[in-house]
């Protein structure tokens, strides 16, 4: 099982988190910021990961700073959770329809960490979710997964939908990429022979 357990304390958030990458889609996530608990409910959902994760940060600030640290936890954790990368997939993509929305994402488990992002969301709000603070959590996420991810968007005026989209979609992107490939169970998918 390719799991990771950690916490992690600054002066702004105290996070803790488990994940399995060969779960169930199993979840408890309690974040103290709604929509980011629905969000990542839904991705453990779609990419079959177990995940319970729980954040006490700083929101009557705002929610930035919980935002942001558990992409960089969450993203910790992949990284972690893959170890050597032997036998994985490596790549995984999916075009997403949500609703109206259409979002596509792609990820490379490249080692390279970096966030290549193109949604287009109409309002600065998702009841009192500041919505650029998904940009945030992506970058987090993938400079410390050290995953390459695009993100784009090719249809959407629902920021909700928008959002949720690319969620699941990167969810499922993850779940191809993370699978092992049992013909290349003991490789490195790189002719390098190591992904960092």
């Amino acid at each position: 099982m390719r799991t990771y357990q950690c916490n992690r304390t600054t002066s702004e958030t105290d996070i803790s988190l488990e994940l399995n990458l060969d779960g169930k889609g199993v979840s408890s996530v309690e974040t103290g910021c709604g929509f980011l608990d629905h969000m990542l409910t839904l991705f453990a959902k779609h990419g079959r990961f177990d995940l319970t994760l729980s954040c006490k940060g700083d929101i009557q600030v705002d929610d930035h700073h919980t935002v942001e640290d558990v992409g960089i936890v969450l993203g910790t954790a992949f990284k972690s959770a893959l170890g050597d990368k032997k036998g994985i997939i490596r790549y995984g993509n999916m075009i997403l329809p949500m609703d109206e929305a259409l979002i596509l994402s792609a990820v490379d488990i490249s080692g390279r960490g970096g966030c290549y992002y193109a949604l287009e969301i109409p309002t600065e709000k998702v009841g009192t979710f500041d919505t650029q603070l998904c940009k945030e959590f992506w970058i987090a996420f993938a400079t410390n997964a050290g995953i390459t991810l695009h993100i784009r968007q090719a249809a959407g005026e629902n920021s909700h939908h928008i959002i949720e989209g690319a969620f699941k979609s990167v969810a499922r992107s993850l779940k191809e990429a993370v699978a092992i490939d049992p013909a290349f169970a003991e490789e490195v998918p790189s002719t390098k022979g190591m992904l960092a």
